[in-house]
């Protein structure tokens, strides 16, 4: 290669190579029952639906509030906390992304689970924040003493994911008193479909981070809100890094919506309580059909079948017009996470696989 070919591809060693976190599918047939993305299957509160009509279009000529004030206060006044305890970002993504630009930078590994939320690692890898996985235990549950030993900082969900297995304040706390030097962030996607917040542990813990999100038990994922509560230093140099990086990151559409969502807590609880219902008859269903489901407090199940292959059976569904997760760690192999639906998608899903046993 000549010196003129050399100097055309020196670009190409400033690429940073990464493995990017993979979506789950969002299919566009038609007729397809889609429990892979741990969608809610209701439809926003009437009071989104609302707001919507009543927005002005003008509004939309101007850059929205940085501060996003309305939707920042509203989640203050909801949770109980000062506007300055809150941050608001595009979705728990972009919030968890600034927390981990923010809070992890030192030479320490920060703590999180060998199996949880697959973000964790492509986060830690862009931002090139040194980590080690902590192994869960046999039935998947987290070890809070591997949490104990010198870190650089500890985040993990709860309920965790894919497992949808919750932890306990107490698992919380004991982790916080052992990780007074670092920042403890939890994540709390999927808290509303059961288990108690880490919010009440805020007021004791400085350290503390708790990261929550519209797009599962607030039916709004196309909307794209997330947040985070904690002390009001934490929230200051989150916003310092935002402001650093995008100071315009919540559109006009999604702070009006967002507020409005939050007067309707009515509508809010009945939904979180129908999944909740349907979850719990569905574990029934498929330990009937022979399936062995973890415990879960979220809005999918994370369940395998001694007979039939994980893989296969998320083929076959598939094939049949029945979208659901399957991921290929060494451990999980075998499982399904599969999002609670409507009770007649359900069904479909407890008959295709009827059908799928009789093929495989």
């Amino acid at each position: 290669m000549n010196t003129e070919q050399n100097q055309a591809g020196d670009w190409r060693s400033y690429l940073r190579q990464v493995t990017p976190y993979v979506p789950g599918e969002q299919p566009t047939e038609q007729n397809i029952i889609k429990l892979n993305t741990n969608e809610n299957p209701y439809p926003p509160s009437p009071a989104v639906e609302k707001a919507l009509k009543a927005m002005d279009p003008a509004k939309l000529r101007l850059y929205p509030d940085p501060t996003c004030g309305i939707l920042t206060k509203g989640l203050a006044e909801y949770h109980g906390v000062g506007t300055d305890q809150v941050f608001v970002g595009v979705g728990s993504d972009d919030v968890l992304a600034m927390a981990f630009m923010t809070f992890f930078h030192s030479d320490r590994p920060i703590f999180f689970p060998d199996i949880t939320y697959s973000f964790y690692p492509v986060w830690a890898e862009l931002f090139r924040v040194p980590y080690e996985t902590q192994a869960v235990d046999e039935n998947f549950r987290l070890q809070s003493e591997d949490y104990h030993k010198e870190n650089g900082g500890v985040i993990f969900p709860n309920p965790n994911a894919p497992t949808g297995l919750v932890e306990p304040l107490s698992f919380i706390e004991d982790i916080l008193t052992h990780n007074r030097d670092v920042i403890v962030v939890v994540d709390e996607a999927y808290i509303d479909f059961g288990g108690v917040s880490a919010l009440a542990l805020l007021e004791r813990y400085e350290n503390l981070l708790v990261v929550r999100t519209y797009s599962k038990s607030r039916s709004m994922a196309g909307i794209r809100i997330g947040y985070a509560v904690g002390n009001a230093e934490l929230i200051r140099a989150m916003q310092d890094v935002k402001y650093s990086f995008n100071s315009y990151t919540m559109n006009q559409a999604a702070l009006e919506l967002g507020a409005a969502a939050l007067s309707d807590e009515a509508y809010f609880r009945a939904v979180t309580d129908k999944i909740a219902v349907t979850r719990d008859a569905a574990v029934k269903r498929l330990t009937e059909q022979g399936f062995y489901c973890l415990d879960s407090a979220a809005n999918f199940i994370f369940a395998k079948h001694p007979k039939y292959e994980g893989e296969k059976l998320f083929t076959y569904l598939r094939q049949h017009g029945i979208y659901v997760r399957h991921f290929n760690g060494s451990r999980i192999s075998q499982y399904l996470r599969i999002t609670v639906g409507l009770d007649e998608e359900m069904e479909r899903l407890y008959e295709t696989l009827e059908r799928a046993y009789g093929s495989l």
